[in-house]
């Protein structure tokens, strides 16, 4: 059964405004993927709690769109039933916020068949054009150190690494999104970004100490505290990124990440999961974007997930990077208020209605 649907756009007025006071053949039970249709070879089905989400609208293109088969835009993301209510809620907002959403293409990778998941994608968004591929755990299961936050370990946390291996090889540009947060302007904008001849595209954070993301045991180890000579390294967060999928296969950064995963095993050089690997490769040669573009750690710090504000300057996208989730914060009635930003994108539909005064 094929998975190619579309979806329109209608512009949103001012929220804001309101709320700123290595290749494996795949297991021989594991779905198969193509750019066209899914394929299961002696599935192994998985059921899972899905939520129930209500139909989201049909957007359609403004007059002034190229051609939906010419001029796409690409965009990547990760699904799975734990942050499924995150993926739809991002979904709904870049298409509501676009001027030509059926150019839009969504590219979902999963580690696990979830046909429910999968199936709830398509009843919600009966338009969208997307596509579902699996990644290979094993690539990287005896690659992943523990980190701080067990959900940083997931192996589909580290399905970006691969993106240039397993999407369509006609794809040259593409844009990688977390499932954790809304955007809130028009993604043609960040599409058309110019990566000046660089790899890789993303707002960068210089003031960040950037000491922090590694251990003494890099920084005082006389060959790796050397890697960063030449360049000057700042933050970045990879959960927003514009990435030259061309470049990326030529200059096989795959390996590059994957040899600091090496040495994380063996010397225990950071404490996070897989955002340190990408610091240590592009940290300091990669394009900067307008800092609007991830307005992050909404969610708080790894540990805690403590509230936080919104940073000063516009806003173009918000990321609830860290540990708590708005969806989860709402639900158990300890929202924080950057959370109501995000709750008119969630498309979940309760199975209990409560009614309060």
């Amino acid at each position: 059964m094929a998975f190619f649907w579309s979806f329109p756009s209608v512009p949103l007025l001012g929220l804001l405004s309101l709320f700123l006071t290595t290749t494996l053949p795949p297991p021989s039970n594991a779905a198969l993927i193509t750019t066209t249709n899914l394929r299961f070879r002696k599935p192994s089905t998985i059921t899972v709690n899905v939520p129930v989400f209500r139909e989201a609208p049909a957007f359609r293109n403004g007059e002034t769109c190229g051609s939906p088969f010419i001029d796409r835009i690409h965009v990547a993301m990760t699904l799975d039933a734990s942050y499924l209510r995150g993926t739809m809620a991002a979904v709904l907002s870049i298409l509501q916020h676009s001027t030509c959403p059926e150019n839009v293409v969504f590219h979902f990778l999963y580690v696990r068949n979830e046909p429910e998941v999968f199936s709830s994608v398509k009843s919600t968004f009966p338009y969208l054009n997307f596509n579902v591929y699996l990644f290979d755990s094993r690539r990287v299961l005896g690659l992943i150190s523990k980190s701080i936050r067990q959900a940083l370990d997931q192996p589909l946390n580290y399905a970006r690494i691969y993106l240039a291996d397993i999407l369509p090889v006609d794809i040259k540009r593409l844009i990688y999104l977390d499932s954790d947060l809304v955007m809130v302007d028009d993604i043609v904008k960040l599409w058309g970004v110019d990566l000046n001849d660089k790899v890789l595209a993303a707002p960068e954070y210089c003031h960040a100490n950037f000491t922090n993301y590694f251990t003494d045991a890099f920084w005082y180890d006389p060959v790796l505290s050397r890697t960063f000579e030449g360049r000057k390294p700042c933050y970045f967060n990879t959960g927003v990124m514009v990435v030259d999928m061309n470049k990326w296969r030529r200059g096989k950064y795959i390996q590059k990440v994957e040899y600091w995963m090496v040495v994380q095993k063996n010397k225990r050089i950071y404490q996070l999961g897989s955002l340190p690997s990408f610091l240590l490769v592009l940290a300091g040669n990669i394009e900067p974007v307008h800092h609007r573009w991830n307005q992050h750690g909404l969610g708080g710090d790894n540990i805690e997930g403590k509230c936080r504000s919104l940073h000063p300057g516009p806003i173009s996208l918000l990321h609830w990077s860290g540990k708590g989730k708005p969806w989860l914060r709402l639900d158990s009635r300890k929202s924080c208020n950057v959370d109501h930003l995000w709750a008119p994108y969630d498309l979940y539909r309760p199975s209990k209605h409560s009614f309060e005064e």
